[in-house]
């Protein structure tokens, strides 16, 4: 799911090729990309892109009149620039915005279709899609602490709860945490001032570098397979890899379709995070350790095995 640094990297790549352009027609393939009905889409025809900006993890555009456009692009869905008025593929392809010049297929991979559209009238029309998360790259140190303590969740999960912050989901949050060598599932409630200023800190940075990093990478060019995964990250995405900090295998928590990865050398004291699904089937000889994970795996498999081999 794109988040914070790559929706920044789309308002960028959009602001140079839209705002000041009529959008001319919308084309829309999936009536299920639209969850708004007043007003009708067909009201954005014919008005001028004003203005952009990030709400949470959608992408806004303002229109002439008092219009806003607001897409959220879930896990799949991603923006591609086409010549103008391009046919529309019988696959994948929610809708088509055309401009004079050129147009702007939305898309999302696979079965399940997430993604949404919504057409709402000025700002109160566009509160109503504000999670009120906090804007952390904004925030003062008091007020992240007091988003962060409200309530008594992991880490984890107080990261990507987008009314608690803004714009941070399942792999920055991954890399947040392992940044600041705070384990997942510690609770918010529970840290020291000192690892509430060092999440802070892992917080602003991870935010700020990926999202100068990806401005550089597309920098001339439509960001087309823009995603939050990304090879350079340390532990998102890199089950069974060595952490580039202490070479420990990496790890992960499975729990419906959400994985969460982290290194153990690096935030857990060496502890292993109990998995779900794996715990049911181990029971009681679910391995605490690293060490103990080998020890298993080894014998599982009839010989020497490593950490987070398959």
């Amino acid at each position: 799911m794109p988040e914070l640094p790559e929706v920044e990297t789309y308002l960028d790549a959009f602001r140079s090729r839209i705002v000041g352009r009529t959008l001319d027609s919308i084309r829309v393939r999936s009536p299920s990309l639209l969850r708004t009905f007043d007003p009708p889409v067909t009201e954005a025809v014919g008005r001028r892109v004003i203005g952009l900006r990030r709400l949470g993890k959608r992408i806004v555009w303002e229109l002439e009149g008092g219009l806003f456009l607001v897409f959220h692009l879930m896990v799949t869905g991603r923006f591609h620039r086409k010549a103008r008025r391009a046919p529309l593929p019988r696959k994948n392809v929610h809708a088509a915005f055309d401009f004079p010049d050129e147009s702007y297929f939305l898309t999302e991979a696979g079965t399940q279709k997430k993604a949404s559209l919504h057409l709402v009238h000025g700002e109160e029309g566009l509160a109503t899609l504000d999670p009120g998360g906090l804007e952390v790259l904004d925030a003062s140190p008091d007020d992240f602490r007091e988003a962060l303590v409200r309530e008594n969740r992991t880490l984890k999960r107080a990261l990507t709860d987008p009314r608690i912050f803004s714009g941070i989901g399942n792999a920055h949050s991954d890399e947040i945490l392992h940044s600041a060598r705070l384990s997942p599932v510690q609770r918010t409630r529970n840290l020291s001032p000192g690892e509430v200023a060092r999440l802070r800190e892992a917080v602003v940075e991870n935010l700020t570098v990926w999202t100068q990093r990806l401005r550089e990478e597309h920098e001339g060019r439509f960001p087309e397979k823009i995603t939050a995964f990304h090879p350079q990250m340390a532990v998102h995405g890199r089950y069974g890899s060595p952490c580039p900090v202490c070479g420990e295998p990496i790890q992960r928590i499975v729990y419906a379709s959400r994985e969460t990865n982290y290194c153990p050398g690096c935030q857990t004291g060496g502890k292993l995070l109990a998995d779900r699904a794996l715990s049911r089937l181990l029971k009681e000889d679910w391995p605490r350790t690293l060490e103990e994970l080998e020890e298993h795996r080894a014998q599982r498999h009839g010989g020497s095995g490593k950490a987070g081999a398959p």
